[in-house]
């Protein structure tokens, strides 16, 4: 696409003293015509460049405009690579690599970032997400509604949303948009939908909020309880709610007091510890809790 290889150009030419179009037509694989016509356009647009003839010569920014040669770093432009490098580990292609490598005036540069960050996206079995990912990415670009089927602790539904973000968080994969069923913005975990499509309606026209992301989505609620943890899974506590939150009993046991969205769902969050983790209080939390335990322990009496 031309505006891609212009900002390409534009982008080697902040970070080169001078470039000749015979480097710029084989890094974008056009011929040089194209490049002296996208040379034109730089210029056309407001920005002044110089093309010198002859041995030494070549194209550049004209001295003493006003921008920031140094606006993109070789620093700068590793830490780009990383973050789309990352995006690559979803896809399964090496185009966003292939992007940056355009973008970069150094080869070098994506090289070395090689050695120093590594961010891997993927799900542990890469196709249950990236075709998902692809699909959403389309409908989300084409402003088209999407519908699957959603697998949640409340049980199976039929979903139609409008899509409006991807996100990457809490180590998952997910899609925000306006729920249709629910008249609201609702989050839906990638891996617990199938049967994705696209259909063919528009997504109206809404004044979309700003996603704002819930850190501590877990500690907001309508019930309270209080409970004990074995030192064990400190680092568990410190994974899901930070470090601040740590508080401590006279034995040295880790004590937390906060809210759930509901009973149930509490309850199953409590039993994914095992024996590592007791709720004190209030009691009648602790003696359901209890007879979820004896039902479960009665299924495997002999």
């Amino acid at each position: 696409m031309k505006t891609d290889r212009l900002i390409g150009i534009l982008s080697i030419l902040l970070q080169r003293d001078k470039v000749t179009s015979r480097e710029l037509a084989e890094k974008f694989e056009v011929s040089r015509r194209t490049i002296l016509r996208d040379i034109e356009s730089i210029n056309m647009a407001g920005i002044p460049i110089v093309s010198e003839q002859g041995k030494g010569g070549g194209i550049s920014v004209m001295d003493g405009y006003k921008i920031d040669r140094t606006l993109l770093s070789s620093g700068d432009m590793q830490a780009i690579l990383s973050g789309l490098k990352s995006l690559d580990s979803v896809s399964g292609t090496n185009r966003y690599r292939q992007l940056m490598e355009k973008l970069s005036a150094n080869e070098a540069a994506s090289v070395n970032a090689d050695n120093h960050i590594i961010i891997d996206l993927s799900n542990w079995d890469k196709s249950v997400i990236t075709d998902k990912i692809e699909l959403i990415k389309k409908a989300i670009e084409q402003r088209h509604i999407i519908t699957f089927r959603y697998f949640s602790p409340n049980g199976e539904s039929k979903r139609q949303i409008e899509p409006y973000h991807l996100i990457f968080q809490w180590s998952a994969w997910y899609v925000w948009g306006y729920c249709t069923e629910r008249k609201d913005y609702r989050m839906f975990k990638l891996t617990r939908m199938t049967e994705l499509a696209v259909t063919d309606d528009i997504c109206k026209d809404r004044a979309v909020p700003e996603y704002t992301c819930d850190k501590l989505r877990h500690t907001k609620g309508e019930i309270k309880a209080t409970v004990k943890f074995d030192t064990s899974v400190k680092w568990r506590i410190i994974d899901e709610f930070g470090v601040d939150h740590l508080k401590y009993d006279d034995n040295g046991d880790l004590l937390m007091t906060f809210t759930w969205s509901d009973v149930p769902s509490f309850y199953r969050y409590i039993l994914t510890f095992g024996s590592n983790a007791q709720i004190i209080d209030p009691p009648e939390y602790r003696w359901e809790f209890a007879e979820l335990v004896k039902n479960i322990i009665s299924q495997y009496e002999i």
